[in-house]
């Protein structure tokens, strides 16, 4: 073995590390003997030796290494003479091909671009591969996701979701298996393309939320499998639990959370995500099984929830503002909790308490089978005493696919554009949009998007022109969201009061609002019937002149809608589900309407109350 150097006089980084002399390369293989780089630069022959520094770290300096020069490592252990993709590697040629040396360098122009405040974010939930796909047979590429920004733009989303982009084996995937965490998909475009996206998001005003999986790593073209030649009981080497603690749903692929060197590996990559892509949060897939060995017969790993604590707690420090996701499922406060308080510092949750109950409601063929007291609870939940903890939706990748469709699939199988499939999923798009939390939509839903997710199966975007009424009702209650006329205040608010609860006629409202008063004040009917209602007496914060912002029934929005609403109301000074005023209304058969009142009214106003 080499002798141990000094590192005084190293290039500082892990993996191929440009600096003024050419490119210095450094790799973690504790049980190798020798380490050597090969590559384009030395015609592919072991005559670049590494240095050991100690501590298992390998360094060596090539002057004649350059950008775009593909390499590998040769380890050596025992009689075994291995080639190792770089697992540091920001570009390699494809899951089991080889490394390349990577310019972090881009041009983002004047990009100081800054994420919406949590309770002003609409997310878009995005799968490159299947979003726009503009050449068949060939996953879609960042470019084409590009093209579609002014879809977005114009629906009013303000934050996209992407779907896992790092290297993963083959070219059609939801992403979820990466072989290589550092480096970016080259079927999508590989890592410079990816930056285009980022900067051309961000001039759209759209943010970039970045899909990790710390839970498993592959498992298929999986390099770091027994990286440098060592392993126990046949697992994965240097870079698993090679015990019991390796095994996840996935695959026997579970990160040692509790080494210090692969504590770093991922920490180090959830870095380079906000640091050199910019993207503006983390969502972590599945952080159950990074704090648990199993969530059926549960087991703590107290190492993988302080590891989520370590990378959280420098996020929040170093890049203020960004946003941080667990789809953990599991209801557990302590995800979004301080980490000062023993919690593990996300933002925010998924939240199954919304969307298992309210796709159950809305999916039921009987009316009768529909619980308002479960929409309620829906509507109430909340984490740590915050609505903006929880992140709600009615359709993610998970809810489409693994034996579940689409939600209008789901109500009338293999007639997702039916009637009852229209309006009724367009009940459950109202509440992600009007109940407390960070709303959601999965890409295609405000295409009506039918079936189920596949990697291989692009959107349709025929649909937006067969149903651009469906979009328009996306589209119009983002706005609302969103606040964007400055009449829905309340709908950016913490407090909701559920005060109308009718589950004999399937009917409920509730109110929303931040402050309180006129522009502020939001209250929502839900009409989960197939009747319509007529001088349907609810209750309203205050007296006066009550507009009708939204409703789902127009027939702008559909020629199987029925168009029937209220403009407006007069609410009149008389005591009705709490609160001090009265008025009648007309609502369709499952219908959503959205009211609230112009500033300036004179009004009785009602006490509110958590």
């Amino acid at each position: 073995m080499s002798a141990v150097l000094e590192p005084t006089s190293r290039v500082e980084g892990m993996g191929a590390i440009l600096f003024d002399k050419g490119v210095a390369f450094r790799v973690w293989a504790p049980h190798a003997d020798a380490v050597a780089v090969i590559g384009d630069f030395n015609d592919w022959k072991n005559d670049l030796p590494m240095q050991s520094e100690g501590n298992g770290y390998w360094y060596a300096e090539s002057s004649e290494a350059s950008v775009g020069d593909e390499y590998k490592f040769v380890i050596a252990n025992g009689e075994q003479r291995i080639e190792r993709i770089d697992p540091y590697a920001r570009e390699v040629t494809n899951s089991v091909g080889n490394a390349v040396v990577h310019d972090p360098e881009f041009d983002w122009d004047q990009d100081d671009f800054q994420i919406a405040n949590h309770n002003e974010l609409v997310i878009y939930e995005l799968h490159v591969g299947t979003f726009n796909r503009s050449t068949p047979d060939v996953p879609g590429q960042f470019s084409d996701a590009i093209e579609r920004l002014p879809h977005l733009r114009k629906l009013g989303v303000n934050a996209v979701e992407i779907m896992p982009v790092a290297e993963f084996a083959g070219d059609f995937s939801w992403g979820y298996n990466p072989a290589h965490i550092f480096a970016i998909e080259q079927a999508y475009g590989g890592p410079r393309a990816f930056k285009e996206f980022v900067k051309a998001a961000h001039a759209a005003g759209i943010a970039v939320i970045m899909d990790v999986v710390y839970n498993h790593f592959g498992p298929s073209d999986l390099d770091l499998w027994q990286f440098d030649g060592w392993s126990e009981n046949g697992k994965g080497g240097i870079y698993f639990y090679n015990d019991d603690r390796s095994n996840t749903p996935w695959g026997d692929t579970r990160p040692d959370y509790g080494r210090d060197e692969v504590r770093r590996f991922i920490h180090d990559n959830a870095m380079m995500w906000l640091n050199e892509y910019r993207v503006d949060g983390l969502r972590y897939d599945m952080t159950a099984y990074i704090r648990k060995v199993d969530v059926v017969a549960p087991s703590d790993i107290p190492e993988g929830w302080s590891l989520m604590q370590w990378i959280n707690g420098d996020v929040a420090a170093k890049f203020p503002g960004k946003l941080l996701v667990a789809e953990d499922l599991q209801s557990d406060s302590y995800l979004t909790r301080q980490i000062d308080e023993g919690g593990a510092g996300f933002s925010a949750q998924w939240d199954a308490n919304f969307v298992h109950p309210i796709r159950d409601v809305v999916q039921q063929i009987e009316d009768s089978d529909r619980n308002m007291e479960t929409v309620r609870n829906a509507i109430t939940f909340r984490y740590n005493h915050d609505a903006f903890e929880r992140v709600i939706y009615s359709e993610s990748h998970d809810e489409i696919a693994n034996g579940k469709s689409r939600v209008p699939e789901e109500i009338t199988p293999g007639h997702a554009d039916s009637r009852f499939a229209q309006k009724r999923s367009v009940l459950a798009a109202g509440l992600v949009m009007t109940a407390p939390g960070i709303p959601m939509l999965m890409q295609g839903q405000e295409l009506l998007e039918d079936g189920w997710f596949d990697d291989g199966d692009p959107l349709d975007w025929d649909r937006a022109k067969d149903f651009k009424g469906i979009a328009d009702v996306y589209r119009d209650l983002i706005a609302l969201r969103l606040n964007s006329q400055g009449t829905t205040r309340g709908l950016t608010g913490q407090h909701v009061n559920v005060h109308h609860v009718n589950n004999a006629d399937k009917l409920i409202a509730f109110h929303r609002w931040m402050d309180g008063g006129d522009g502020d004040d939001v209250v929502v009917v839900v009409n989960f019937a197939d009747q319509a209602r007529d001088n349907y007496e609810v209750g309203f914060p205050s007296t006066g002149d009550w507009i009708l912002r939204f409703n789902s029934d127009r027939k702008s929005y559909s020629e199987d809608f029925a168009g029937h609403e209220t403009h407006k109301v007069a609410a009149k000074a008389s005591s009705r589900d709490g609160y001090p005023a009265t008025a009648a209304l007309s609502i369709g058969n499952y219908a959503v309407q959205i009211y609230s009142k112009d500033r300036g009214q004179a009004s009785a106003t009602a006490e509110r109350t958590m």
